[in-house]
């Protein structure tokens, strides 16, 4: 999709650990530049090992970032530019960083260590009606004023501190329904709001328009209906004003031999375009 040349200059956006990066650097010739972005610490520690490499630069900074970070490092046009959103595995299994519900330590979910909100303050000091609407819109979660109404109740007796304390609130609160945990909508919705995602989204896809060349790829890997919708949306205005071409008239997913090897690409959706 990225449809990498040899001497392209490419932005990973959200780095992680690294693996999509060493893709393009092995696709790309040795005058290729690479920028890869992250705003985790402990991910960009990782992928420095892994892309040992002097045509990669890396930053710390989120894809809202994107223009500056680039103007920075004297980029001001790009072959193209990758997006792979939601959370990165480490983050996931690294229990001390309170993204999973059951982890026993404190309610996080940063992805920047250094910023100050986390998931515990958004569970102790939002009001119910500002919790209801982060629980609703950013995790589609059909009970959430029955969550927003129990995380209220409870912390009149004591603060919410662990991820396991909010999970067993919740399924208290609402019950077992099918296979999935009934707290994952809520820790999804929880992670966007304590890390402004959509709106980081929103920013970084605007930005990549003015860095793209003519001709130059935008690649973006999705993982639920908010962020698929914004992508979806962004793709289709932006063909309409005749400035990308939509490569993806549907959403490529990966197929089952693929999820069976890795469960976790199970509900990824990748769209692409080409700027006009």
């Amino acid at each position: 999709m990225l449809d990498v040349k040899k001497s392209g200059i490419y932005i990973d956006a959200t780095v992680g650990l690294g693996g999509h990066s060493a893709g393009i650097l092995s696709a790309a010739g040795q005058s290729a530049t690479l920028l890869g972005i992250d705003r985790d610490d402990a991910a960009l520690a990782k992928a420095s090992e892994r892309l040992a490499d002097k045509r990669a630069v890396l930053r710390k900074g989120s894809f809202g970032d994107l223009a500056e970070i680039a103007s920075e490092e004297g980029i001001s046009s790009v072959d193209g530019i990758l997006f792979d959103l939601g959370t990165s595995m480490l983050q996931m299994k690294d229990m001390q960083r309170g993204f999973s519900f059951m982890s026993d330590e404190r309610l996080d979910m940063r992805m920047d260590a250094d910023q100050r909100l986390t998931a515990w303050d958004v569970i102790n000091r939002y009001t119910q009606e500002e919790l209801e609407r982060v629980i609703r819109e950013y995790g589609e979660e059909p009970f959430a004023r029955r969550i927003a109404r129990a995380v209220v109740s409870a912390r009149k007796i004591k603060s919410i501190d662990t991820c396991s304390e909010l999970g067993s609130l919740i399924q208290k609160a609402c019950g077992r329904h099918g296979k999935t945990h009934p707290a994952t909508r809520t820790f999804q919705a929880l992670r966007i709001e304590v890390n402004r995602e959509l709106e980081q989204l929103r920013k970084g896809l605007a930005e990549s328009i003015g860095l793209l060349k003519h001709g130059g790829r935008l690649c973006v890997i999705s993982y639920h209906s908010l962020e698929d919708r914004i992508v979806k949306n962004f793709l289709r205005d932006s063909a309409r004003e005749g400035r990308l071409k939509v490569l993806t008239k549907k959403p490529l997913v990966p197929q089952r031999d693929e999820v069976r090897q890795n469960p976790s690409s199970r509900s990824a959706k990748m769209r692409g375009a080409e700027k006009i």
